[in-house]
């Protein structure tokens, strides 16, 4: 049986400044859009990755986000430029939880952020 991870989907507040952050700060490209009677949602992906982040409005939302009990604890970003990656995402306002910062134990360099919406995202250069 051969099997693959195709996309998640994540609920935001505002898919306008969601798409603008996920495109022109971390440089995703729009894949799909689709509308439903429950929700309006955007399908961003990479050209050279078949891993998708599907974002969604949902109509009846309002107010922040519920993260609840961290079910969803992060996601990552991968990158050949994580300082430029990290400086964009923080000039536009995003919480900067961990600077670029060196692995010892992986050949990694990391950073922590928090999108618009609150979700981690674990930015990694190899």
């Amino acid at each position: 049986m051969a099997s693959r991870l195709g996309q998640f989907c994540i609920s935001v507040t505002d898919l306008a400044r969601s798409e603008d952050f996920y495109t022109r700060v971390l440089g995703l490209e729009v894949q799909q859009r689709i509308e439903i009677p429950q929700a309006k949602e955007i399908v961003l992906g990479a050209p050279d990755s078949d891993g998708k982040l599907q974002l969604a409005q949902k109509t009846a939302q309002q107010g922040a986000i519920d993260h609840g009990d961290e079910a969803l604890w992060k996601f990552y970003l991968y990158t050949d430029d994580i300082e430029s990656v990290y400086q964009a995402a923080v000039d536009y306002g995003c919480v900067s939880e961990t600077p670029p910062t060196a692995l010892k134990d992986w050949p990694v360099t990391i950073a922590m952020i928090l999108d618009p919406d609150g979700y981690r995202i674990e930015i990694i250069q190899r």
